[in-house]
């Protein structure tokens, strides 16, 4: 499934993503494609640009996003 935001599409990231994102935010999923779509797709969360990549802040998450692939690259906890 592909969801389109009014910035961008989110379909995929890597294998290394996957699991540096299940790491960084303690997630009990697997499927870290869904749960950052859904925190993008938040009417909260703050999108915007920085050189190369897109980044979504919401709640304490920050999602950072490939601006030219779309690619999920990680998600961190905000400090």
């Amino acid at each position: 499934m592909i969801i389109y935001t009014k910035y961008f599409t989110l379909s995929h990231t890597t294998e290394m993503g996957i699991n540096r994102i299940i790491k960084n935010l303690k997630l009990n999923t697997n499927d870290v494609v869904e749960y950052c779509k859904n925190k993008v797709l938040d009417k909260n969360c703050n999108i915007y640009k920085q050189g190369k990549n897109w980044y979504c802040e919401i709640e304490n998450i920050i999602i950072t996003i490939n601006s030219y692939s779309y690619t999920i690259i990680t998600a961190h906890i905000k400090r």
